[in-house]
């Protein structure tokens, strides 16, 4: 749904999929606009689109401009601060998905990073 156009941004993007209890796509909400190379957010504002909507579920998604969506050991500190804000909120992360160029793109829950 977003793998194309994120791939080809110039700058690093922070995107939150809003999803229903039946996980389905209820909103694709952008938290944060980074630099070429790196992007800060707090925990908080990701959760902020799915509180509005009171959904139980989300999906986070970010793209690495350099093209090479390998996970760096901020994105697992991140999504393993995400996973955690998540349980507290009873808001489930299902994935943190890296988006590089060219149709690459890293689940995090997929290779266990952050995910416990």
């Amino acid at each position: 749904m977003v793998q194309y156009e994120m791939g080809l941004l110039e700058q690093e993007y922070l995107k939150v999929m809003v999803l229903d209890t039946r996980n389905r796509v209820l909103d694709i909400v952008e938290v944060y606009r980074g630099s070429v190379n790196s992007s800060q957010v707090r925990v908080g504002e990701i959760f902020k689109p799915a509180l509005q909507r009171m959904a139980p579920a989300i999906i986070v998604i970010h793209n690495h401009p350099s093209s090479d969506p390998t996970p760096s050991p901020d994105d697992v500190t991140v999504t393993r601060a995400i996973v955690q804000a998540g349980k507290l909120l009873d808001i489930a992360c299902l994935d943190h998905i890296i988006i590089g160029g060219t149709g690459r793109f890293v689940s995090l829950k997929e290779r266990g990073l952050g995910f416990s």
